[in-house]
């Protein structure tokens, strides 16, 4: 019985809103993560929170899809930037998702699956009563009857809930005064990937759903839109010369050189065209051009943090870091210490293996894990230059860190364990040794109770 109800559920919680799994890879860069911070911040403060209260967090998955997962975070797939055209579009999504947010949506899932365990756990009581009384043919059908109405009870339930978070996104976008038009119109992109990959959009189907049927939904969604004051303002120019530029970074970064380079051919000198053929031969490790496309940026932007950022980036793993340090030092600087960019830069200085850079890699890198301290890459850099000058117990301290964000347990109880016995007694570095030391033998003892 136990395992018929959560072979149930279970199916429940993969048909809501196609929640994907947390094993995805997260995307970490601070010009990405800046500009969906910006793009965010007005429908945020229309919901009622304070700018940066909510996380944008962007993953590398090809599929078009947003989600909320618990908490105050929204994540978005790499294959949503890619479709959307413009910030509009994006604004649109993150304003339904705020509507999840607002709503209490993924605590409240809960509900659903308690009714749909009720219909489900009665069906088979049911179905164990009529076999019990010999007839196994009506009990099966009372139990497969069962499921299917405690999925369908489920399904009705999400759907009520992406409506509300239809309705509330675009209260928000109205009160931001953003236009309604990109939402329609990445509503009508969702559409036609329904219809190429054979997702019929008659009525009757739409009781198996997660989600509204999509051309009901743009039709509710065209008529509050439409009479909105806000409907004909356009896209932000700022925001969308940024998220063009974003575009073309993430497929520099995630597609092939090849792709990447026909969607950006040689014959296009706009600064979208150079970043993506800059990461393009980056990743095609074609360093000379890559620095050329670089050079190029900079000749239009000499001042570009992020620029500055790819082309110390580029020379760096050309084998060259004491030329990439003026480049990452000044994006440093403009970026006052951004987490990911002083990481780089530490490593840079650690990379050219000079004892005179050590002391500044520590004081950048100690800065970056004081404002990001989920920066695996930080701290293991840290763990270098603290046992390069031969600071071995910060350095296991480092390590432990690092290696309990990568989920090496085993790893980080014994660097904690070193730590802790080497730093001095009740200082804030041994209790954070200790912590993390009980939080690896505790999450040692779950995989062992599983097994």
């Amino acid at each position: 019985m136990r395992f018929l109800r959560n072979a149930l559920l279970a199916l429940a919680v993969c048909a809501f809103a196609a929640r994907p799994t947390m094993a995805q890879e997260i995307l970490r860069d601070t010009e990405s993560e800046a500009l969906l911070q910006d793009m965010a911040a007005p429908i945020v403060k229309a919901a009622g929170f304070q700018p940066g209260a909510i996380d944008i967090v962007l993953l590398n998955d090809p599929s078009i899809n947003a989600f909320v997962a618990g908490g105050q975070a929204i994540y978005i797939h790499s294959g949503l930037i890619e479709t959307a055209d413009n910030a509009n579009e994006v604004q649109g999504v993150i304003a339904h998702e705020m509507g999840h947010i607002t709503g209490g949506h993924v605590i409240r899932s809960s509900e659903g699956m308690a009714d749909a365990s009720r219909i489900s756990i009665l069906s088979l009581l049911l179905g164990a009563v009529a076999v019990a009384a010999g007839s196994a043919e009506a009990g099966m059908g009372a139990i497969m009857a069962g499921q299917r109405a405690a999925l369908g009870k489920f399904l009705a339930f999400t759907r009520v809930q992406e409506s509300s978070a239809d309705a509330a996104g675009a209260k928000f976008l109205s009160d931001a005064g953003i236009s309604g038009r990109g939402s329609l119109a990445f509503f009508d992109k969702l559409m036609g990937e329904e219809i190429r990959h054979g997702i019929s959009q008659d009525d009757d189907e739409q009781f198996v759903r997660t989600h509204p049927m999509t051309g009901d939904r743009m039709s509710r969604l065209r008529d509050v839109y439409s009479k909105d004051p806000a409907w004909n303002t356009p896209v932000d120019p700022q925001l969308q010369s940024r998220f063009v530029l974003m575009k073309a970074k993430l497929e520099g970064y995630l597609a092939t050189p090849e792709a990447t380079l026909r969607d950006y051919p040689l014959s296009r000198d706009d600064e979208a065209a150079l970043y993506a053929r800059a990461y393009a031969y980056h990743k095609d490790a074609r360093m000379d051009q890559a620095i050329a496309e670089t050079d190029a940026l900079l000749s239009r932007e000499p001042d570009n943090p992020y620029f500055l950022e790819l082309k110390g980036q580029v020379l760096l793993e050309s084998g060259r870091p004491d030329e990439a340090l003026e480049s990452l030092r000044r994006a440093n600087e403009l970026t006052r210490n951004s987490p990911l960019i002083a990481a780089i830069f530490g490593h840079a200085l650690i990379a050219t293996e000079d004892p005179a850079h050590y002391d500044e890699a520590r004081q950048v890198l100690r800065a970056a894990v004081a404002r990001d301290r989920d920066n695996p890459f930080a701290w293991y850099q840290l763990g270098v230059v603290y046992a390069a000058q031969g600071d071995e117990p910060r350095a296991r301290l480092a390590s432990a860190e690092q290696q309990i964000l990568s989920r090496e347990y085993a790893r980080a109880l014994m660097s904690a364990r070193a730590a802790e016995s080497a730093l001095p007694k009740d200082t804030p570095d041994w209790l954070r040794a200790q912590d993390i030391r009980m939080q690896a033998e505790a999450e040692l003892e779950r995989s062992r109770d599983r097994r």
